[in-house]
């Protein structure tokens, strides 16, 4: 039954309400389900991922890597992601759920409007002014490569390949496998670089937990593996104390804190080790790499609460450049 142009006819008015809520709650499912999706489990965690589709995908937009969205993952009855945001629009930047990347622009500052320019994991884009880049801008896309999926039961293989006449081309492979037995996501990358010109780049991780869905305050605290040497900027909402960032009350709908702690060197694997862990329902989670903490940023909005690690990447033609990130899943009830 299509979610439009319903009519009721006689029936009473009590009726009306049932249908009308059952209507509501059938198009908001179907709204859902017309993205291309699919789950993964180890037995321990059960997640839920959204799939590329340059046409019917749930995100469709320039900014973040099209591989890897979750919109969902649940391990001892926690929930670790969600939506956000209030309203779900593929072309918004911001749009997206779960543990996703991005890559800075590659050629953006060279080109010249009507030129391209390389964001992996979303392709080839045309610059349009000679405004700076700005993320939040959506680009069109000149050249989408294409996508690949493979899937098992515990883990989901993304393959993009972008062959280009601009001189940029590559293999990028992104793997969310659950670990046998444990309580652990890994995200697993590759990247070859194919093409005429080498491949320069950070790439980050924006995570946006929503931790049991709880407001974002005093229970919630983020664990840095080095001791914050600056103060914080919003002190009202948010404080460095050592090695923690703590919330000093709830924040309210419209507040939000961007904070950029200092303290790590810039070329130490250890410093990408980060742990966010809600007091009240006992769940938490920590997050590791194999690569050094090239920059490092923190964001947060009442609805969720991002640590934003980056790593820096590098492939000059017919290299291959490897990365993987894990993520702990921790319950204390």
């Amino acid at each position: 039954m299509p979610c439009r142009n319903v009519i009721f006819g006689s029936t009473n008015s009590i009726m009306k309400v049932v249908l009308i809520a059952a209507l509501v709650l059938l198009c908001g499912l179907n709204g859902l389900a017309q993205y291309p999706a699919a789950s993964i489990s180890n037995g321990l965690i059960e997640a839920d991922l959204y799939l590329p589709d340059a046409t019917h995908g749930f995100y469709r937009a320039t900014r973040f890597d099209w591989a890897g969205i979750v919109s969902s993952l649940r391990y001892k009855n926690h929930e670790f992601f969600g939506q956000w945001y209030d309203k779900h629009d593929p072309m918004i930047h911001d749009a997206v759920q779960g543990p996703v990347e991005a890559f800075d622009p590659i050629g953006y500052d060279t080109a010249k409007p009507g030129e391209t320019f390389l964001k992996i994991g979303v392709g080839i884009l045309r610059k349009p002014n000679t405004n700076p880049y700005r993320f939040s801008s959506q680009f069109d896309i000149v050249n989408g490569g294409r996508w690949k999926v493979k899937r098992k039961k515990d883990r989901i293989e993304f393959t993009h390949k972008l062959n280009d006449a601009s001189g940029f081309s590559y293999i990028y492979r992104k793997t969310l496998r659950l670990s046998k037995n444990k309580p652990e996501l890994l995200l697993e990358h590759s990247l070859k670089n194919t093409g005429k010109k080498a491949i320069a780049t950070n790439t980050f991780n924006h995570n946006f937990f929503m931790i049991d869905k709880q407001t974002t305050g005093p229970d919630l605290t983020v664990t840095l593996p080095f001791e914050i040497t600056n103060q914080s900027a919003g002190k009202n909402l948010i404080i460095f104390e050592k090695n923690q960032l703590k919330y000093l009350r709830e924040l309210n709908k419209g507040e939000s804190t961007m904070e950029y702690p200092k303290g790590f060197t810039g070329d130490r694997i250890e410093d990408y080790n980060f742990t966010v862990a809600n007091s009240k329902t006992g769940a938490g989670v920590r997050i590791t790499a194999d690569q050094p903490l090239s920059a490092f940023m923190y964001w947060s909005v009442p609805t969720t609460l991002s640590p934003e690690p980056f790593i820096k990447v590098n492939a000059n033609p017919g290299e291959k450049f490897n990365w993987n990130i894990k993520y702990e899943f921790k319950s204390k009830k």
